[in-house]
Formats: structure tokens, sequence, C-alpha cells
């Protein structure tokens, strides 16, 4: 399975095709399944374009992407820096599964999130799968011990530290061991092209979009989510993109 992760939590200026509003996030999701992508992630915005989990603008954006994709899995986290206290997190989830055809498929919980647990009983208890992002070593012994709540589909290894993202990937697959659900690896800035790979040589999950990189495997600027995932597939992208950006030393 290959996902798409449309915007993330950047700003809106970060890059001129950032899809932020609901048409723009079905208009890149329409573009990411003419590639096989089967599974969108995305970060619902607010009429100010930040990040919220207030039910109405996420059951725009996931109605959206539903009704020009029927079919397509809509992923929305319920993360802790959006709204960082759990009780408010966990009313949200809970509205987001009285949305019909806005309500997303999967939520995504991050392990290191206090109260993840409570979330994720909310989600499952609603009707959406889960998606549980695992950061460190330390996250994988906290799921290798506690068990995988009930309705998980995914584990989403996340490694954060790009200079080593493949070698921190591999430990922590390596400390979670069998878990009997699907696992989808991605790194993210520069160490996203190496983790894209490393996923795809080992048949794991994989994703790719604006979220996690701007850059394409040269260095360039992508032009948006389409240039990444042609990359991605390694198909031709024939027009130039934007301009280098320079990499930390």
């Amino acid at each position: 399975m290959l996902q798409g992760c449309l915007n993330g939590a950047r700003p809106v200026d970060a890059h001129p095709a950032l899809p932020v509003t609901p048409y723009e996030l079905a208009r890149d999701a329409r573009v990411m399944a003419r590639h096989g992508v089967s599974s969108v992630h995305v970060h619902p915005r607010c009429s100010a374009g930040l990040e919220t989990l207030n039910p109405m603008p996420v059951g725009d954006a996931v109605a959206a992407i539903h009704s020009a994709l029927p079919g397509m899995e809509v992923g929305v986290p319920a993360a802790r820096w959006v709204e960082p206290d759990g009780q408010t997190r966990v009313e949200a989830v809970l509205a987001w599964g009285r949305l019909g055809g806005g309500m997303p498929d999967v939520i995504s919980v991050n392990v290191h999130d206090m109260g993840w647990r409570e979330v994720c009983a909310a989600a499952h208890s609603s009707g959406m799968g889960i998606e549980l992002g695992v950061w460190t070593t330390g996250d994988a012994v906290t799921i290798r011990n506690a068990g995988l709540p009930p309705g998980t589909v995914r584990l989403v290894v996340e490694p954060t530290e790009p200079g080593v993202a493949v070698d921190e990937a591999i430990r922590i697959l390596r400390t979670l061991g069998q878990t009997g659900v699907q696992v989808l690896v991605h790194g993210e800035d520069a160490g996203v092209w190496p983790v894209f790979d490393y996923a795809r040589e080992h048949h794991l999950q994989a994703r790719i979009g604006l979220e996690d990189t701007l850059l394409g495997r040269d260095g360039w600027l992508a032009r948006g989510n389409e240039d990444l995932i042609e990359i991605a597939l390694g198909l031709d992208t024939s027009v130039p993109r934007r301009r280098r950006v320079s990499r930390a030393p």
C-alpha cells in the first residue's frame, strides 16, 4: 500500500502548491489516486489555515475526498500538538464519528502522546480505524508491553532524525517484532527518500507527499504532490522543478 501525505502541519506559505482547503485536498487526492495511492493522510485546517480538530472543517475535508474518490481511505491525526488536552481530543474524535460521509476512515494517534489509549478507544467505539505512530524504540517497547488497541489497522514507524532515519527505522521494527498488523514506514525531510526506498525494498507500506518533504531526490523543490508521487514511482518528470534548495552541511 502506498499512502499520500498531502499537507501535514506545514504553514500555508511553506510551498505554493500546499493543499489546504477541502477542494485542494480532494484535487491532490485524485492526483495521487491516478498513480495507485489507496490511502491519504490529511491535516484539516480552519478558515485561517491552521490545523484543527473541530468537527466541521474535519468533516468538510474528509467529505470532499470521499465524494471525489469513493473507496479512498482518508486518515486524520488526533495530535497533541493541535489540542494538548487529552479529554478534548477524545471528545473531538467522538464527534468525528457522527460526521457521516465526513467521518475519517482512520485516525492517527501517537503512542508518545498522553492519553493515547483513551483516544484510540474513542476512535474504535465510533467505527474508525487506528494508525499508531511509533517514533522511537521506547514507543515500540510501549506497544509491545501494552498490546495493540482494538481497531488498530497499522503501525506507522516514523524515525525523526533524518541523518540516521533508516538505521532508526530498523531498530524500531526489530523492537516491535511481529505485530499482526500492517506496518508503514516513512521518514521526513532529508530522511524521506532513503526510508521510502527501504520500505519498498522490504515490502513495507510507504508514503510520500508534501507533509514529509518539499524536495525531490535531486534536492530540487518539487512542484507539488503530483511531482513527488511521480518521482517516488520513478516516472518521468520532464518539466523542470522550481529551484534547488541548499542542504544543511
